[in-house]
């Protein structure tokens, strides 16, 4: 695919300072490595880097235009250079969306934000959406998937050149439908700029990516406008049972909606039983069974519900395919070994808020004398805060646990679990053990436990590698977990 500098350019907010824009470029590229000849390249001002002063390497690696917020006389006769007046990272994604002719036009996607439940909304809705007879697109934590091919996932929201480019391959291999994971840093860098929403999901917010965001309130603005950019063609179903969802429909042009378990909403569910075999709930007047298990799968379910009813489907074709549906991978997956009387759960929750979730549905589903001995750890590298609030949580409803690495990246993993002993008093230090080494914790747990006891495993989910030192090692949760399981035979 090629196109026209000036065909992708937004004439309103940028200005071609030397050259022509009748130049043809073959791609996009906002990494000065990844330029190739005839490539056009946009200096994003980022986090941690600016992408300015790789100009010279974007030119020597072939690149044929410079996109820049301020006008370089360095840049060499021949390559072409635009300079915006607003900021890079927006003219990147109006380019995105129109070198790859506006792909989400042509397709109906929905974006799920909040702290938790993205992953799990978003895959049901693939899941469901595929059931109802629909070829459908994912971009999720897990996995991006075209129908059923998977295309590995390495960030929540792909970054905006690729995200544009994965949209139009859905669009062109056939899906009407396409739902995604919408992340608080995709929004403040302005990755999902000019993406055409159809609907948009807030699940709930509580305490994370403070390490990015630095306060709570920029945290929350973050999601907010996710909102705030949806059209009046889309509708906006929030959770109004987390005092933020209001907060999410200020300001909206879009159609408002509300989902609730607590509260007079739009869509609303009541749990008439939790059992770890699952929940059985009534939805709008109408009584179902689902496999998936705690309260925050309600509200889970519900909001599936919401999204599908939005669309035009009747509440008896959802509900008879959404029973029928498991959630996303790590998410409250349960592990077991033959002949062993002893049950493991592998769940993401790498927040406060997420971690009480699962392990109050634990608590709320087990019976008789069963204990609950749980393993946690903390990123490192990411917001310090919630390191003394995961042990507190941990040692609240577990009856012992164990403080483990999780992804300690370049931080010593004692370090963090010093971090995280801090929230603990002495009773509660009498319940647990520190075991750097993940995978002697898990077996630790296992080994703990009794016959009928319950092991959370928590914090990685889905994930197959450890973070340490800059390496991503080969890790399973799941894998260890049932290994270590099968040996206490």
């Amino acid at each position: 695919m090629k196109k026209k500098l000036f065909e992708i350019i937004d004439d309103s907010h940028s200005i071609v300072k030397q050259g022509n824009a009748n130049v043809e470029i073959n791609s996009l590229q906002f990494d000065s490595r990844m330029v190739k000849e005839g490539d056009v390249y946009f200096a994003i001002k980022g986090f941690a880097q600016d992408g300015h002063q790789y100009i010279p390497q974007a030119i020597e690696n072939g690149a044929i235009a410079v996109v820049v917020e301020d006008y370089n006389p360095n840049v060499i006769k021949g390559v072409q250079q635009v300079v915006v007046s607003d900021n890079t990272r927006k003219a990147l994604a109006f380019a995105a969306d129109r070198f790859y002719n506006s792909p989400s036009r042509d397709i109906k996607l929905v974006g799920v934000t909040g702290t938790n439940g993205k992953t799990t909304i978003a895959t049901m809705l693939f899941q469901l959406f595929t059931d109802l007879g629909f070829k459908v697109g994912l971009i999720s934590t897990v996995e991006n998937k075209i129908g059923e091919d998977i295309i590995p996932s390495t960030h929540t929201t792909p970054d905006v050149i690729s995200l544009n480019r994965l949209i139009r391959e859905m669009v062109n291999a056939g899906c009407e439908y396409a739902f995604m994971e919408v992340s608080s840093h995709a929004v403040d860098q302005d990755r999902i700029y000019k993406v055409d929403f159809k609907g948009g999901v807030f699940t709930n917010m509580s305490h994370d990516h403070l390490d990015y965001h630095n306060t709570f309130k920029e945290y929350i603005w973050a999601k907010k406008k996710f909102f705030d950019a949806l059209s009046s063609e889309a509708f906006a179903l929030v959770n109004t049972d987390d005092k933020r969802g209001e907060v999410m429909l200020q300001n909206t042009a879009a159609q408002k909606l509300t989902y609730a378990l607590k509260r007079m909403a739009d869509y609303k569910a009541k749990i008439l039983s939790n059992h770890v075999n699952g929940l059985f709930l009534t939805i709008d007047g109408h009584e179902a069974h689902f496999r998936m298990v705690g309260e925050f799968n309600a509200y889970n379910i519900l909001a599936v519900y919401g999204v599908a009813r939005e669309f035009g489907f009747s509440p008896s074709e959802i509900l008879l395919k959404l029973s029928n549906l498991k959630g996303a991978e790590g998410r409250f997956e349960i592990v077991k070994a033959d002949g062993v009387n002893k049950m493991g759960i592998v769940d993401y929750a790498h927040t406060p808020d997420a971690l009480e979730n699962v392990l109050t549905t634990i608590d709320k589903t087990k019976e008789g004398k069963i204990q609950i001995v749980t393993v946690v750890g903390c990123g490192g590298d990411r917001d310090k805060t919630k390191r003394p609030k995961m042990a507190q949580i941990a040692s609240k409803y577990s009856d012992r646990f164990i403080l483990t690495s999780d992804n300690p990246r370049t931080e010593n993993p004692e370090s963090i679990l010093d971090d995280m002993e801090e929230g603990l008093n002495l009773s509660d230090k009498s319940r647990m053990l520190r075991i750097a080494d993940r995978k002697q914790a898990i077996r630790a747990a296992v080994q703990l436990s009794k016959p009928g006891d319950i092991i959370l495993v928590a914090g990685k989910g889905h994930e197959k590698y450890q973070d340490i030192n800059g390496e991503k090692l080969p890790f399973d949760d799941k894998k260890v977990l049932a290994e270590a399981l099968a040996a206490s035979i």
